[in-house]
């Protein structure tokens, strides 16, 4: 009978330590996912268009030690030329206090990370010196939380000029598109080529596009207006439309450049720049060795160029 109840009274500790456990089951599982850092990753482009961009990132990830899904966490922002979302989305991503902010291949968001918090790493991938956009105060020592990469697509868009020039040197009126909404890159290239156009006596035509139907509004324009020649500026958004690019220019026959290659490979006439996928394999290395530990701009996170 002793044995009996000892028994009875055996099971229901057990059962009493059992229900304790599981109780505290979902606290241990959210203390395990909370330790798992959270990086986010803002682009102006969108989703579909910037595969291959993504899997660079995870390379330079993984290269680092670290594996999406494993052992870091990245939240993908894709703003599909919406620059405005900026500053509320940054404003939720420290507000959050993510571990890292990663903005490859845009100046905006880059900026905007920089205006949102000076505490949390920053890493960026900008075409345009990071001295000049004020992102850091010098390359060999550039202080504050942010490091990254210039890949200098907007050093060369005066190159870009002069080599599509030497393609069509009859052409005289040469439209160039921008993206008044990315104005870092728009104010650049409105300040440099210009000057450099009237340099070799071409006449310069500036139109606008933000939006899907305002690039085929100004296809209609400089249709209309007989344009000779195409330069497109730089701008994440207008990658993620290069497939209506390319279609447009063949369609109205009219030679353009671009900044990247993405443009060529889905039927653009050509670009000049350097490789786009690089500066993003570049970021998730340095994304990985800030999570493990290292400062921005300490030795071998400098910002550096490709």
């Amino acid at each position: 009978m002793l044995d009996a109840i000892r028994s009875i009274e055996a099971r229901r500790e057990l059962i009493s330590l059992l229900g304790g456990a599981a109780a505290a089951w979902p606290f241990a599982a959210h203390a395990q996912q909370s330790a798992v850092p959270v990086i986010g990753l803002v682009n102006a482009g969108s989703r579909e268009a910037s595969a291959s961009r993504v899997a660079a990132f995870r390379k330079g990830l993984n290269e680092a030690g670290y594996v999406e899904g494993q052992n870091v966490t990245v939240e993908y922002h894709w703003l599909d030329g919406q620059y405005d979302r900026l500053p509320s989305l940054m404003e939720g991503l420290v507000r959050r206090r993510v571990a890292v902010i990663a903005s490859p291949g845009s100046n905006p968001a880059a900026l905007a990370a920089k205006a949102a918090t000076t505490t949390i790493p920053i890493v960026f991938g900008v075409g345009e010196d990071p001295v000049k956009l004020g992102l850091v105060a010098s390359l060999a020592r550039p202080g504050g939380n942010a490091t990254g990469i210039n890949f200098f697509a907007q050093e060369v868009a005066v190159k870009r000029l002069g080599l599509l020039h030497q393609l069509v040197p009859k052409a005289v009126r040469v439209v160039v598109m921008v993206n008044a909404a990315n104005t870092p890159t728009a104010e650049a290239t409105l300040r440099d080529v210009p000057d450099a156009a009237r340099a070799i006596g071409l006449q310069i035509q500036i139109l606008n596009a933000s939006t899907s139907r305002e690039i085929e509004a100004a296809f209609a324009t400089l249709a209309r207006d007989r344009a000779e020649a195409l330069l497109v500026a730089s701008d994440g958004f207008f990658v993620s439309r290069r497939v209506q690019f390319a279609v447009l220019a063949v369609r109205d026959a009219i030679p353009a450049i671009y900044a990247t290659r993405d443009y060529p490979e889905v039927g653009g006439l050509m670009s000049y720049g350097t490789d786009a996928l690089d500066p993003w394999h570049q970021v998730g290395i340095y994304t990985g060795q800030i999570l493990k530990g290292a400062k921005p701009g300490a030795p071998g996170l400098e910002p550096g160029t490709r």
